[in-house]
């Protein structure tokens, strides 16, 4: 599957790294630039999953978060050390050409057929991983960054300027999907949903309600406000385990789910942070055995990062095969990936109900959401109502703290986690022993190749400096 994936993926990079030159040529007629959506739509999705969600960046802020830790010396990833040569690929290649280029490209390929399924696909996919480039640098280059083939130098898009870009994507989405389409429909090369075009919409909606709340605080915005269009959003988005966004992967050689090939025994030593580890041993969590795997011990060991590495990090609890952890069977290997779940919508609509309407109302939506997270994980029915006895009740003086507490253990490796972290302070988390630098990174350096041949006056912004949704 990866290998298909890859392939496919390199012959449609026609285009630039996002700010790179390429010479202006005739057309070769062995590489087309005429490509069929329902060959870009697979690799596109893939390249989400595998490099996005479950790639750098999803492992890094699953460091910074303390949800993973690296049985590694300092200084390294987990202790705050990033440069701008270590984000150059998620920017240059896997966001800017395999990504954006190529939606693009088959978005109005799509458009030009009438072809609404794949255009209103790739809009909603477009606006899921435009959110993940802004929220990890801030401003990014975007109305300008494809001109690149005419010498352009892109300016930088105000942080503001593609949110409203990322709803306006998509509402068109929306439109697109609700309407008839001509041409070939989308099936079989539809890794997340098959084609059914409705729960490619309640995605849509539920990504809204998503974004909606990251300007909670945002300079000019209001909380109230963000709520209530959430909210309105959610009234369309998921309603069920069944909704969720994902892809599950085959689980055969070069098709594994890629937090399995994180966290093979030779990947570095990648296992659980204390921080998670202890939280879930302290609320007598029953997800804590299906999110984990107990380290040699039996027991449930987390890391603490910035400490000396241990000499047998077998000890160590790791990453639980529900989420495609390793273990000696493989078994984790075809576990999902997700990119947004039913829990999550039921926390947005509990942290916007909160906003609207206090506590008292959000509380049996947040305990829907802690519900709907340990249905998706089979957890008992008994464990979970013994759970939901002892959790049931928002803090009274800080109740945000407690939905954004349970949301931490429910986005679990999700890149949501370190975006609420930013957007709340919750949870509150401590400067690792031995950091690299004395503050848990806002932000990810801009790329060096990007600083070299597309120089901006945002690439002077320090990591300490945060993104302009979490002011």
């Amino acid at each position: 599957m990866k290998i298909i994936y890859y392939s496919i993926a390199t012959l449609l990079l026609l285009s630039f790294g996002s700010c790179k030159k390429f010479l202006d040529v005739n057309q070769d007629p062995n590489n087309p630039t005429k490509v069929q959506e329902s060959l870009i739509l697979s690799p596109v999705e893939l390249y989400t999953t595998t490099q996005i969600a479950a790639g750098y960046p999803a492992v890094t802020t699953a460091y910074w978060t303390q949800q993973l830790a690296l049985n590694q010396e300092p200084p390294n990833i987990d202790t705050y050390r990033i440069t701008p040569t270590d984000v150059n690929n998620t920017w240059s290649f896997d966001l800017y050409p395999a990504i954006f280029y190529n939606l693009r490209t088959m978005i109005n390929n799509a458009d030009q057929k009438g072809s609404t399924s794949y255009s209103g696909v790739g809009k909603v996919l477009l606006a899921y991983n435009l959110a993940v480039c802004t929220d990890l640098w801030g401003d990014i280059p975007y109305s300008q960054a494809f001109q690149a083939l005419n010498g352009t130098k892109p300016a930088y898009d105000s942080q503001e300027s593609i949110y409203k870009v990322i709803q306006s994507t998509l509402d068109d989405a929306i439109a697109k999907l609700s309407t008839s389409s001509a041409g070939k429909a989308i099936g079989s090369d539809d890794l997340i949903y098959g084609g059914n075009l409705a729960a490619w919409k309640k995605f849509a909606y539920t990504l809204k309600a998503r974004y909606y709340l990251r300007l909670s605080r945002a300079a000019g915005y209001n909380a109230a406000t963000q709520a209530d269009l959430a909210l309105t959003a959610l009234q369309n988005g998921f309603t069920s385990n069944a909704d969720n966004a994902s892809i599950t992967y085959a689980g055969t050689a070069k098709a594994e789910n890629p937090w399995y090939q994180n966290t093979l025994p030779g990947a570095g030593g990648v296992v659980l942070s204390s921080t998670l580890v202890n939280i879930l041993k302290a609320n007598n969590d029953p997800r804590l055995p299906i999110l984990a795997n107990p380290g040699s011990g039996n027991d449930y060991v987390g890391r603490m990062s910035g400490t000396a590495a241990a000499t047998d990090p077998s000890v160590y609890a790791t990453v639980g095969t529900f989420y495609g952890g390793y273990d000696d069977n493989g078994s984790g290997s075809a576990a999902p990936v997700f990119l947004a779940t039913y829990a999550e919508a039921l926390f947005l609509k509990a942290e916007a109900t909160l906003y609207k309407l206090g506590a008292a109302a959000a509380t049996p939506i947040y305990n829907n959401a802690i519900a709907a997270h340990m249905d998706m994980l089979k957890v008992a029915a008994a464990d979970k109502a013994t759970y939901l006895a002892a959790h049931a009740t928002l803090d009274p003086s800080v109740p945000l703290k407690t939905i954004i507490g349970e949301k931490y253990i429910a986005d679990f490796l999700s890149l949501e986690v370190y975006n609420d972290w930013r957007r709340t302070g919750y949870p509150a988390l401590s400067v690792v022993q031995n950091a690299f630098k004395p503050y848990i990174p806002q932000r990810f350096p801009y790329p060096s190749q990007e600083i070299t041949s597309n120089p901006q006056p945002q690439q002077n912004i320090a990591t300490s400096t945060k993104v302009w949704w979490a002011n």
